[in-house]
């Protein structure tokens, strides 16, 4: 898949996805309204505008790595030419997800809005279970020993300290 073709269709994927779980759903749970701040909620409310912020730019930038780096999309339907292991995906293997969640927790911080946090839960589990029983293997399937040897050496869901690099090849 041509770089053009992969951007525009991860700029569609992120749209329909991310956009719909981090945005639209929040907004249906809350209007986006912020609940009267207690005094106590003011350092909670910038944290999460934080990790918010935090969330947008990591979720973009693996959008981006599928594109320079995949030659694809992070959509099912229009998977990657090659495995996406550079970028933020060297500490961690689901830097996309743990984005999405970040930005979910983020609003509820920001907006005091304790369903968000429950929703983010939820949202936990549903990635978890995709990951681990359509995800991986499939990704097995499509990469075999290469992915084997991401897997082992990249947490899925705690950043690793240092970057991992395989074997020389440079992943930056």
């Amino acid at each position: 898949m041509r770089k053009g073709r992969a951007a525009a269709g991860s700029l569609v994927f992120l749209v329909l996805a991310p956009g719909i779980v981090a945005g639209l759903v929040p907004w249906v749970l809350t209007g986006w309204r912020v609940r009267q701040p207690l005094p106590y909620w003011v350092p909670l409310q910038v944290a999460g505008l934080i990790l918010f912020a935090v969330g947008v730019v990591v979720l973009l930038h693996a959008f981006w790595r599928f594109v320079i780096e995949g030659l694809g999309t992070p959509a099912p339907v229009a998977p990657t030419e090659r495995l996406v292991v550079g970028g933020l995906y060297r500490y961690v293997r689901n830097p996309m997800y743990l984005a999405v969640a970040a930005i979910i927790v983020g609003q509820a911080f920001a907006l005091g809005q304790l369903i968000l946090l429950l929703y983010a839960a939820a949202f936990a589990v549903a990635v978890v279970a995709f990951v681990h029983w359509y995800e991986e293997p499939m990704l097995r399937r499509q990469f075999g020993d290469e992915y084997e040897t991401y897997r082992r050496s990249v947490p899925a869901w705690w950043p690793r300290r240092d970057p991992w690099n395989a074997a020389g090849v440079d992943h930056s």
